[in-house]
């Protein structure tokens, strides 16, 4: 009897409880799940715990797909994977966010991250980059992103991104273009002259204005007077001679990178 009593009034009390809560005008509104989970990524964004925030985010996506912040998650998304190295889960976020959401206000940022996440500055690439066997050497991250910040700079001339993204193709441009002479270079080695010239042409054809073009013609005059092809030759050098009659070889230069750039740009939630 004493155990009813004792049910019965802590019932009493939870009722209580919440009447005066509801009637309190004052205090604070009951936030919602969704709206928890959001706070929660933003604090882990801010503390750079990109893991944690992805988690927060993806419970968001899963639990409220269309919610008041399943949009915005699903652009954070892109951002978050970017920055804890999942440049994978990054690209596919932002292919995911294009396919869904067409006409979104921040459609800009998607294309520019997808771009963006098809190569970064790693460890793991320079070092390819540097390796002497030529089998190891790949660029295919970096030329795809060449051509996806391409995309978006045709699409969005006047984006707040455009100016980095124009930047970022200068860099990539220079790099895939020194990649593909120094196989000319090995092949120099070798005397495989005609794949040596063959790779000097592509830089030359297909990759103009970049930092290389001035190599990638001394690449031409050494394979054409090795071969013997005079007229060729001598083409070559008068090129070489009218146009880089004063030239100083430069290093791939990426400090125009910033991840601040990255933290300060990405789109906020509106309140």
């Amino acid at each position: 009897m004493k155990h009813k009593l004792n049910l019965k009034f802590f019932s009493c009390l939870s009722i209580v409880a919440l009447f005066m809560v509801s009637c309190n005008s004052d205090g604070p509104e009951i936030e919602q799940p969704e709206k928890i989970y959001y706070d929660q990524a933003q604090r882990r964004i801010n503390s750079k715990n990109y893991f944690g925030a992805i988690e927060s985010l993806e419970a968001i996506e899963t639990r409220y797909p269309f919610g008041k912040y399943a949009e915005q998650a699903q652009v954070e998304l892109i951002y978050v994977y970017f920055m804890n190295s999942e440049n994978d889960a990054s690209h596919a976020a932002a292919e995911k966010f294009i396919r869904l959401h067409p006409r979104h206000p921040n459609i800009d940022y998607a294309y520019f991250m997808k771009g963006l996440s098809s190569y970064t500055r790693d460890n793991t690439l320079m070092q390819r980059l540097t390796e002497t066997d030529l089998s190891n050497r790949d660029v295919s991250g970096a030329k795809q992103s060449f051509s996806e910040l391409t995309e978006f700079l045709t699409r969005f001339p006047d984006s707040q991104y455009a100016s980095y993204a124009k930047q970022r193709n200068i860099y990539l441009r220079n790099m895939i273009a020194r990649n593909e002479l120094a196989a000319a270079d090995y092949y120099l080695s070798i005397e495989a002259y005609v794949a040596a010239i063959r790779r000097a042409k592509y830089v030359i054809e297909n990759i103009p204005n970049s930092s290389e073009n001035y190599r990638a013609l001394k690449v031409l005059e050494k394979s054409y007077k090795a071969l013997g092809y005079s007229k060729l030759y001598d083409d070559v050098v008068r090129v070489i001679n009218l146009n880089y009659s004063d030239i100083n070889i430069q290093e791939l230069d990426d400090s125009g990178w910033s991840w601040n750039f990255l933290r300060s740009s990405r789109p906020k939630a509106k309140n």
